[in-house]
């Protein structure tokens, strides 16, 4: 990887939130990242490199939390206080691979985005009286 990479990498890595672009470059200006198509170059091969994934919904990144090795990654999004958990369907992806060979449609990746609310979220809201 390069530089650049590794400080993108590193930037949404320890458990960061979900970050846009121009959130990270503004966490890594100081390390010598000047323009946002630098932010971006190194988002775009994170992502190739499956280090990376993009939530479409947010327009932001997130470090990659598992290896999903033939399962459709799967992102569950608190409305709230905007977490994200990365979860994966091995189910979902062979009903996908199944559509696939049927239709012969080429897919290239899938991710899917689940909103709604954490626990932690779902436990912080007062409760209506009995």
């Amino acid at each position: 990887m390069t530089r650049n990479q590794q400080l993108v990498l590193a930037c949404l890595s320890d458990g960061a939130p979900p970050m846009s672009a121009y959130d990270i470059l503004d966490r890594v200006r100081e390390e010598g990242i000047r323009a946002p198509l630098q932010v971006y170059r190194a988002l775009e091969k994170l992502i190739a490199l499956g280090r990376v994934h993009k939530i479409a919904s947010l327009n932001a990144f997130v470090a990659c939390a598992h290896r999903h090795r033939g399962h459709a990654t799967a992102f569950a999004i608190c409305d709230h206080c905007k977490s994200v958990l990365e979860f994966s369907l091995p189910v979902s992806n062979a009903t996908l691979n199944g559509w696939s060979r049927k239709t012969k449609f080429a897919v290239a990746n899938t991710c899917l985005e689940v909103h709604g609310c954490c626990a932690d979220c779902a436990n912080a809201q007062p409760r209506a009286p009995s």
